[in-house]
């Protein structure tokens, strides 16, 4: 029944801790289990009294006397039977080779846990500390202490004895040790004290603080950080210490190393344990609280916290109330915390349990994000340490994540989600479009499903289809659009879209729908005939990327009434395949699409449609007036007289000017001008690109009797015709308005011709002088005569081989050279000589300029 009620009481407090645990939003540092198998075993007849911890095991005593040897996982693999009464410590050294132990009833026993005893005795006062070197496996390092009312050092002398002194005493019991290297630190009554073993000093003495705690019943925490930095905790005050090397001016009569505290401040609670982590402290922590109800103190769970430490406080990093078994009779120094420097494991030791915190790794923070529901964080945790995670797989965690979503109502963000982690499964993500498909949530997730690696059953994608084609025509259009079409049975929606637009058939989001399904199906005429019925814009691309030249020979009207700028410019690129005759007999009924027709293909090439010029005249007549004359200017076939014809007809007085200008009826084109248009400007214009006299002098004559076209000649014919003619002919007394200033820009006209002629004169002067200087500098120059030249009329060389010879020679400025006797003789009336050669080919007489004689 005892055993019973106990169990009751452990699975409340356990229901306890995990509820706070739920409440609270903030991670754990660490994790813990409690230790089992054999520990559960060995504390349900006794009770644990003191551990130690090495890598490869654990060190448990008990109050029964009784010393085991555990495995990481609690199981027993050795038992020792030290003593009737309570083990008060055990120590161990680096190589777990040899251990010590002492018990309350005095005895010390120091052996090698695979070989023979070493030392044995017991004392005649409980013994509460024991201490072996580190390095006890060395023979030169056989040594251990001690510790009851005073501290003994023990060292085997050569002769295989051990020989004790007296490091400490006369401060109470000795109540806690820690060796490191060769420093040993130990906590008496009044404070701690750090021994160099090396030196045989004692280097300092850290005072208690709260001298109004019982040392038995509040006990000092010491741990070495490493081999130069002691950690204390004390009743509240945790004080950390580092050992320096005294400089040697400073030795005289003092250590050679000195302490110095680094860091020091006060707890919340009293301390039962501390520990190194990182640069972190862990801190096992004993809590009382007080009833409200009884008004009494009562004994919490313990505490572990993880606090960094500051120069003079301390920040708190993490805190964990600890459910340990009979946490209500303990007291504070019932607990011990105990470490392993490889693992960062930590041992929380109680009289009835024993349990093993260590760090989170990342699966465990992967469960902490599953069960506070953070499944986004939880993912993306596992994406980043997919490496070093064991016990989660993505895949389970993503799953996970989607029946979340789902349940939670967020369909679309589950949807978008299923992209990223059900990746290139085709059986996922079918299952999950089927669940989407219960819960009438097909349209959520059809904008993510696979398109292509990978491909799913079409009956997947026909589903979904058919789930827009009932409710939503522009989302299944959408979908035809971005779905490529081999991912369905296509003769199926389309047979679906069908049947819908038998109850609407003019529902042009449909009609657009069903001709993109018959072009994926290569039915291209059906989805050329909506296109056209629809006046879509795509209608010309369909065309271009499947050729269908052959289906639209009949459609060419339906074509251009829809867009007959990319209706001729699709005819005219592809003349190969839809011949201008074709076109042409296609739109008779349409003329005004034949003269757009027409007009863009005399654009691109004034030949071609050179058959349809005639025609031309007449459609540019009634549909394009401003682009009839650039027409007949630039046709070369057109038909003048039938042209005319027109034009006298329409009575387009610039078109008839032009054709019977280029007919050679110049006179008749000036005098339509002038009687038609009235516009002397235009009539001197036409005049000046006929450049005509005998049309100046029909101009000048219509003009004579109107003052206003006197003005005008009198105005601009300066530079073309000589204004006295004009001048003489005018009636005395005929009022012409403007005439001053009519004859001061006559004069200042002839006055702008004098000085360009007097300017022209001085540059052709001065270029025909530069000119002369430069071609008799160039006279000037002596020119090479050499074996190489040749006579140019008999072409030998000029030169004699023998140069004995007497020889005469003559050379030009043109570089061509004769024998003397090879020039003809000049005459008595012209003594100059001149080169034959370049007197034939008329480049100019080159005079000779040099006569060579020997």
């Amino acid at each position: 029944m005892a055993e019973a009620g106990e169990q009751e009481t452990v699975s409340l407090e356990e229901s306890t801790d995990e509820s706070e645990e739920e409440e609270s939003e903030e991670e754990p540092k660490l994790k813990y289990e409690r230790l089992s198998n054999g520990v559960t075993e060995i504390l349900q007849k006794d009770a644990a009294s003191c551990m130690t911890v090495h890598d490869k095991f654990l060190a448990l005593g008990t109050h029964y006397g009784k010393v085991y040897l555990l495995d990481v996982q609690g199981n027993i693999t050795q038992k020792f039977d030290i003593s009737p009464v309570k083990i008060n410590q055990i120590s161990l050294d680096e190589s777990g080779e040899h251990m010590g132990v002492c018990s309350e009833d005095g005895k010390v026993q120091v052996f090698g846990l695979y070989f023979g005893e070493e030392f044995h005795e017991t004392f005649d006062c409980p013994i509460k500390i024991v201490a072996v070197h580190p390095h006890f496996v060395r023979s030169s390092c056989k040594q251990f202490v001690t510790g009851g009312k005073k501290l003994l050092l023990f060292e085997r002398s050569w002769m295989s004895r051990w020989k004790s002194s007296v490091l400490h005493e006369g401060e109470g019991n000795i109540r806690s040790v820690k060796w490191r290297g060769h420093l040993i630190a130990w906590a008496n009554n009044m404070g701690v004290k750090i021994f160099d073993i090396t030196t045989k000093q004692r280097i300092t003495n850290v005072p208690r603080d709260d001298i109004s705690l019982r040392p038995d019943m509040y006990p000092c925490s010491l741990c070495w950080k490493d081999s130069v930095t002691l950690i204390i905790g004390w009743g509240t005050s945790v004080k950390i210490c580092s050992v320096k090397e005294r400089h040697a001016s400073e030795m005289r009569d003092l250590p050679s190393r000195y302490v110095e505290i680094v860091s020091q401040f006060e707890a919340e609670f009293y301390i039962s344990g501390i520990a190194p982590l990182c640069d972190q402290l862990v801190v096992l922590s004993y809590v009382k609280e007080v009833s409200e109800k009884m008004e009494r103190e009562y004994c919490a769970r313990p505490r572990l916290d993880i606090i960094q430490p500051l120069s003079e406080t301390c920040e708190e990093i993490s805190s964990d109330a600890l459910t340990v078994r009979s946490f209500q009779e303990n007291e504070c120094r019932d607990y011990h915390l105990e470490y392993s420097e490889g693992e960062s494991l930590f041992y929380i030791v109680s009289p009835r349990d024993v349990v093993v915190a260590k760090e989170r790794d990342q699966d465990d923070h992967i469960d902490w994000l599953l069960e506070k529901k953070k499944y986004e964080e939880a993912l993306m945790a596992a994406e980043i340490s997919q490496k070093n995670i064991k016990r989660h797989k993505i895949l389970d965690i993503g799953l996970a994540y989607i029946n979340h979503l789902v349940e939670k109502g967020e369909y679309d963000i589950a949807a978008r989600k299923c992209q990223k982690i059900l990746g290139k499964n085709a059986a996922l993500w079918e299952y999950e479009v089927y669940r989407f498909k219960e819960i009438g949530q097909l349209k959520a997730i059809s904008p993510y499903l696979p398109r292509g690696d990978p491909v799913l059953k079409p009956l997947i994608y026909e589903m979904i289809l058919h789930e827009f084609l009932e409710s939503d025509y522009e989302g299944f259009a959408t979908l035809v659009r971005e779905w490529p079409g081999d991912l369905y049975n296509n003769s199926v929606i389309v047979q679906a879209v069908r049947d819908h637009l038998k109850k609407d058939s003019q529902n042009r989001t449909l009609l657009q729908t069903l001709a993109e399904l018959y072009t994926y199906d290569k039915n291209y005429g059906n989805a050329l005939e909506i296109y056209l019925t629809l006046r879509h814009k795509d209608v010309f691309q369909l065309i271009h990327k499947h050729n269908l030249f052959s289906s639209i020979k009949d459609k060419i009207v339906l074509l251009m009434d829809f867009d007959s700028e990319k209706a001729v410019d699709m005819l005219l690129d592809n003349e190969d395949k839809i011949a201008i005759k074709k076109v042409m007999e296609e739109l008779e009924d349409r003329p005004e699409l034949q003269h757009v027709y027409l007009h863009k293909l005399f654009k691109r090439d004034h030949h071609k449609g050179q058959p349809y010029h005639e025609k031309q005249i007449n459609l540019y007549a009634e549909y394009d007036r401003p682009n009839l004359l650039p027409f007949l200017r630039d046709s070369t076939h057109c038909p003048l007289e039938k042209a005319l014809e027109i034009c006298h007809q329409r009575n387009f007085v610039e078109e008839t000017v032009y054709l019977l200008s280029r007919m050679g009826n110049s006179r008749s084109a000036l005098k339509m001008i002038m009687e038609e248009l009235h516009d002397v400007d235009k009539a001197i214009e036409f005049a000046k690109e006929q450049d005509d006299g005998e049309l100046w002098e029909d101009l000048i004559l219509y003009s004579i009797d109107k003052p206003p076209f006197i003005t005008g000649l009198l105005n601009n014919i300066g530079t073309h015709v000589d204004p006295i003619l004009l001048i003489h002919r005018i009636k005395e007394g005929m009022e012409i308005p403007n005439l001053r200033d009519s004859l001061v820009k006559i004069l200042q006209d002839y006055n702008l011709q004098i000085l360009l002629r007097e300017g022209c004169k001085k540059i052709l002067v001065a270029d025909s002088l530069s000119l002369l200087k430069k071609m008799h500098r160039t006279q000037m120059k002596g020119i090479l005569v050499d074996e190489e030249n040749i006579c140019e009329s008999c072409l030998s060389p000029v030169l004699p081989s023998d140069a004995a010879k007497p020889f005469s020679v003559v050379v030009f400025h043109c570089r061509h050279m004769f024998h003397k006797e090879c020039l003809p003789v000049p005459s008595l009336t012209s003594p100059t000589q001149f080169c034959n050669i370049c007197s034939a080919k008329h480049r100019g007489p080159g005079s000779a300029i040099l006569e060579m004689k020997k």
